[in-house]
């Protein structure tokens, strides 16, 4: 009895040593298991005087009863209030010169084309782009609405993307890109 007490006294006395910022957590409740090897009766605790309304106490089974274990439930671990931040992973050195370089973009998958297709799609890729380019003279000086001057952008970025597919050597896609601008700027000359 004295054990469960001093056990006690001590959870107690270390729960109430901690921050006081923040109240102290209800110290753990304490369970007591019998031990099925102790016969002897156990002893009655005495009952302790409180301002409220009393406990009424069953009375002790006629068997004996084994002698009480102690079991105490683990303490509940509580997270702090401030989180410190976690310092950042140091960055890998390469080790190998591969790794340094930057990987190349992957290659377009076009077509092989025969020289005379290539050459047509050439001279249609070039067509497109003058014949948008001479649209889109027809509308310098003048006071464009907002969905004209988008299209002036859409055909001018089509221009600029057709150009890039003819320095790459694809014709195919240049003259696709060549052609939508072509077109926007047909729509653009005739919305005027």
């Amino acid at each position: 009895m004295r054990m469960i007490w001093a056990l006690t006294a001590l959870t107690l006395a270390l729960g109430g040593a901690g921050c006081r910022k923040r109240a102290a957590p209800a110290p753990a409740p304490v369970v007591i298991v019998p031990s099925a090897t102790d016969t002897q009766p156990s002893a009655q605790p005495a009952p302790v005087e409180s301002k409220t309304k009393p406990v009424e106490t069953k009375p002790a089974p006629t068997a004996p009863a084994p002698s009480p274990e102690l079991v105490v439930p683990p303490a509940k671990k509580s997270s702090p209030r401030t989180t410190t931040p976690k310092p950042a992973p140091a960055p890998e050195t390469p080790t190998t010169p591969a790794e340094t370089t930057p990987k190349p973009a992957p290659p377009r998958i076009s077509p092989r084309l025969s020289p005379t297709e290539q050459a047509e799609y050439e001279r249609k890729t070039n067509a497109a782009i003058t014949a948008a380019e001479k649209n889109m003279q027809a509308t310098y000086g003048k006071q464009l609405n907002a969905a004209q001057n988008d299209l002036l952008e859409k055909t001018r970025g089509f221009l600029g993307q057709a150009r890039e597919a003819a320095r790459a050597g694809d014709w195919q896609r240049a003259f696709n890109l060549a052609e939508k601008a072509r077109v926007l700027s047909v729509e653009l000359v005739n919305s005027l």
